[in-house]
């Protein structure tokens, strides 16, 4: 019993973080689909990355508060404010995630495993001949808790991403992936630095202070 206290102590502080947290308010102000959309924002304004009339990938999409921030930056001024924007678009968009994705207006959407080779052709597919400006991944596998295990999954994700970019990204595009401080963060940090010529890690402020997350911004590919 004592077990399931202390549960519904940490589930009650959770719920009470979020439900006071300045982002998550500025979210639903705002119409995104969830914070996360402002740790893009963070690296976006930072870094200048996503401009109209690029194409990017969005990697573990779901729910979509990427894909609806790169979508507001692709439409005219007075559509893109409040919402998802709608009407035209200056650009092009792919998600891609393994749960569901309500629809996005002009945004591609693939629903599948993206290490599986069937669903990476899909993708390919819809880029076809295109090369793309800038990938942007949120992706994270399920956690064990095993340490050792976890930073092996991370590791092949990102892995996979880099892989991604060397094949279809333009040589001075960008590549933003999620990653985690602690057990195979130098690796990740290693590959970055032999894959891209400028590497910028950044913990933007709306990444909460308790999360070991952070992300990697590799720009301009090295030659392969």
């Amino acid at each position: 019993m004592k077990v399931k206290s202390k549960s519904k102590k940490i589930n009650k502080a959770w719920l009470n973080d979020h439900v006071n947290d300045p982002y998550v308010r500025q979210a639903q102000k705002e119409g995104f689909r969830s914070r996360a959309a402002y740790k893009l924002k963070e690296i976006d304004e930072t870094l200048r990355l996503i401009h109209p009339g690029q194409v990017v990938v969005d990697l573990g999409a779901a729910p979509g508060a990427w894909s609806q921030y790169v979508r507001r930056k692709f439409a005219p001024k007075d559509v893109g404010a409040g919402g998802a924007a709608v009407g035209e678009l200056n650009g092009a968009i792919i998600a891609l995630d393994l749960l569901e994705f309500e629809p996005i207006e002009g945004v591609v959407f693939i629903q599948g495993d993206f290490r599986e080779e069937a669903v990476l052709a899909q993708l390919q597919h819809a880029v076809g001949d295109r090369l793309v400006d800038v990938v942007i991944s949120d992706m994270a596998p399920n956690l064990s808790g095993i340490e050792s295990s976890d930073a092996a999954r991370i590791e092949h994700l990102v892995e996979l991403a880099v892989d991604f970019c060397q094949h279809h990204l333009k040589p001075q595009g960008a590549l933003v992936c999620k990653v985690f401080h602690g057990s195979g963060y130098s690796q990740l940090a290693e590959l970055f630095k032999s894959s891209f010529r400028v590497v910028k890690p950044i913990k933007p402020k709306a990444s909460r202070d308790k999360s070991a997350e952070t992300f990697l911004v590799g720009m301009g590919l090295k030659s392969r």
